[in-house]
């Protein structure tokens, strides 16, 4: 129990010496990491559910979310290697993000079939 006390009180005086900017970038840097790993939670789910390993869309959402965090967080600690790292990563996360995108448009426009207005023998009448 003495354990407890002792860590509760270095627990409160590193609280009340911590000032309020650095609690927040703390809590930013912590709520990033948490979004990133979410995305191997996703990853593995999906993978479960479809018994082969898969990547759904989601996953690439949560790291784009989860690096553009911690990327603003690398940048607070001014960490090079760490502003990096997470920078590559957004490229790539964003690049998967537009090819998902341009898929899905692609579909729809498949699916909707050809449109009239492209049709050469479609002549409005005047």
């Amino acid at each position: 129990m003495e354990f407890l006390a002792t860590a509760a009180i270095k627990l409160a005086d590193w609280w009340s010496a911590t000032p309020t900017a650095e609690i927040i970038w703390l809590v930013i840097g912590f709520s990033a990491q948490l979004m990133f790993s979410m995305r191997f939670i996703v990853q593995w789910i999906a993978s479960e559910r479809a018994r082969r390993s898969i990547v759904p869309e989601t996953f690439w959402y949560f790291s784009f979310v989860g690096g553009a965090m911690l990327f603003a967080y690398a940048i607070y600690r001014v960490d090079p290697v760490f502003i990096l790292g997470q920078g590559t990563g957004l490229l790539i996360y964003a690049r998967n993000i537009y090819f998902i995108s341009a898929h899905k448009k692609e579909t729809a426009a498949a699916e909707a079939g050809p449109s009239r207005a492209s049709d050469p023998t479609n002549i409005p009448a005047e």
